[in-house]
């Protein structure tokens, strides 16, 4: 007899008690509702006595008879066991970002709500910056192929069944360069040329003006794409307005400072919607460099998302100086806190309550940037459970061409749905044979691969900020954010994992509908990092192959790209996508 949790358990529960897999029951499940127990909590004991699963609620069940099933034997018995289980946090909530280039098709949709089901996330959104078909905008989402009202019925209703609330989202102040880059709406531009941030680098035209007018504006198309969706809840960004006091409103900014210009204009968008009943989001870096400004924001369901997408033991980085000045410029501290503790604080003190936000780190690499992740996933769940944080956001994002395929963030996923609902009993999680039984590979292969590409962005030598330094080797337009201290024999050992990598890839079986799409696009993303290692192997002035073969081997890629893309994602943003690799074959 063992209180240890059998094996086959993901999540890991909470407390187990009295496993005895040598004992076994047949007897019919019996499922009591239990209002005592905690909110989506269960209680499952099997003994002499029978099977008995008590529920706290609808999600208490779902997430109870989860653990039978894993728990079944093909014979259909059970252990005798005793399992009690509820979450650190109560919503375990996941972003994917849609608007650089990869809208994911319903196929790839389906795909993400049952990952996030079995994961036990409750909360989804999409991260929209022109990728909705918004009536009378066809300008701006033409060659995206957006997501349609239809889409997002279907979607919530597939979210819905599997006990998700699907969340409207529209970016509203900053991040709007795919409208204002068009004539129509140029205008609307707090610098429609532009802003210089720094002597040699001009920031292109991304920020709204601080208007009525503008206002208006994006609240028309929030409440269009809310009007698909059933969930009151609305995310209107509002995050990283670089230009904000450069342009449009320069003469405010100086007199009256650039954080009560950006508040003034978060209530134009925000208290309608809060006057129409809705829960409103917004992301909280602006109002975290500007704390005094919290205890402004109006009363109602508004929640701050606290964003950090480091892990709090990443080694420091020491940039490119004019790298530095840049960032500085748009008030990026690459060397500032990254522990949600310390982020949190001028929330917790006043104000409305905050979630928190991390991240996959699949963004800017190819294969993954794991380490990072769950550090960074972790460090978010301890916050949100040691403060009574009552949700936390899980993002993937597609920054510079959205290159990583859907596959690489699973174990990002499955790490950060398993730390939100009890970070106590997996912060250690074995992420291998949980990710074989999420894929179904019995050969116990894909697991180990997907853990292995996604911990080469910190084998190099080289320490970076939200970059692997596999990536920019290969795609210029990357930043790199890196020391540039990689050491010629770490990258060839990359080299080498990623090749045994792909060759354990070729072995794998993932049972999965999308089994053989996920090892198609695994090869490609293994062998785009692998040409980032080589081409970084170059730039170290110690090259281990020959440019024609690898330019050869880069071409075969580039194919395979754009073949495993239109089985995942929308046809729209494949081409300037693509054209980022492409251009690596001109250089």
């Amino acid at each position: 007899m063992s209180g240890a949790p059998p094996p086959t358990l993901f999540p890991r529960p909470r407390a187990v008690r009295s496993h005895d897999p040598s004992r076994r029951s047949t007897a019919e499940l019996r499922i009591a509702l239990d209002a005592g127990l905690p909110a989506q909590g269960y209680e499952l004991a099997v003994d002499d006595d029978g099977a008995l699963l008590r529920h706290a609620d609808d999600a208490g069940r779902r997430y109870g008879l989860q653990t039978v099933a894993q728990l079944r034997d093909r014979d259909g018995s059970l252990p005798h066991v005793h399992v009690s289980d509820h979450p650190d946090v109560a919503v375990r909530g996941f972003m994917l970002d849609v608007s650089r280039d990869r809208v994911p098709t319903r196929a790839t949709l389906a795909r993400l709500v049952r990952l996030l089901e079995r994961c036990r996330y409750d909360h989804l959104q999409l991260y929209v910056e022109h990728t909705f078909a918004y009536t009378g905008h066809e300008d701006v989402w033409r060659d995206a192929s957006p997501l349609t009202p239809e889409d997002l019925r279907w979607l919530d209703e597939r979210c819905a069944a599997a006990g998700i609330e699907l969340v409207a989202n529209q970016n509203c102040f900053g991040h709007m360069g795919r409208w204002l880059a068009l004539p129509r709406y140029r205008e609307r531009a707090e610098c429609p040329d532009g802003a210089e941030i720094v002597p040699g680098f001009r920031w292109p035209p991304g920020v709204l003006a601080p208007t009525e007018d503008n206002a208006r504006f994006v609240l028309d198309l929030v409440r269009e794409q809310g009007a698909a969706i059933t969930s009151p809840t609305v995310n209107v960004g509002c995050d990283e307005t670089f230009e904000l006091g450069r342009g449009a409103s320069a003469a405010r900014v100086a007199t009256e400072g650039v954080g009560r210009v950006y508040l003034e204009h978060l209530r134009r968008i925000v208290d309608p919607l809060l006057n129409e009943g809705r829960s409103v989001q917004l992301w909280g870096d602006v109002l975290g460099h500007h704390p005094e400004l919290v205890d402004g924001l109006p009363d109602g369901d508004l929640t701050p998302l606290v964003w950090n997408y480091e892990a709090p033991d990443r080694p420091p980085v020491d940039l490119d100086p004019f790298v530095a000045r840049i960032m500085a410029g748009l008030g990026i501290d690459a060397g500032a806190p990254t522990d949600f503790a310390s982020l949190l604080r001028p929330f917790l003190e006043a104000g409305p309550a905050p979630w928190v936000v991390p991240g996959t780190s699949s963004w800017n690499s190819f294969v993954g940037r794991l380490d990072n992740a769950r550090g960074n996933l972790l460090d978010a769940a301890t916050a949100a459970r040691d403060h009574g944080v009552r949700g936390l956001l899980v993002t993937d994002w597609g920054d510079n061409g959205h290159h990583q395929p859907p596959s690489v963030s699973d174990p990002a996923i499955a790490f950060g749905g398993a730390v939100a609902w009890c970070a106590a009993t997996n912060a250690d999680l074995d992420l291998g044979p949980v990710l074989d039984a999420l894929h179904g590979d019995d050969a116990g292969l894909l697991g180990e691969v997907l853990v292995t590409i996604g911990s080469v962005a910190t084998r190099t030598g080289a320490a970076a900020f939200n970059v692997s330094p596999l990536v920019p080797p290969l795609v210029a337009e990357v930043p790199d954010l890196s020391d540039g201290r990689a050491d010629p024999d770490a990258v060839r050992a990359t080299v080498d994992d990623l090749d045994r990598a792909r060759a354990d890839l070729g072995r794998a079986r993932p049972t999965v509908d999308d089994g053989d799409v996920i090892r198609a696009e695994l090869d490609v993303a293994i062998g785009l990092a692998r040409q980032g290692a080589l081409r970084l192997l170059e730039r170290l002035g110690a090259p281990a192959s020959n440019r024609a073969d690898e330019d050869a081997e880069l071409a075969a890629l580039v194919d395979g790209y754009r073949a495993t893309w239109a089985a995942r994602s929308r046809p729209g943003g494949l081409a300037d996508s693509a054209r980022l690799l492409e251009r690596a074959l001109d250089r």
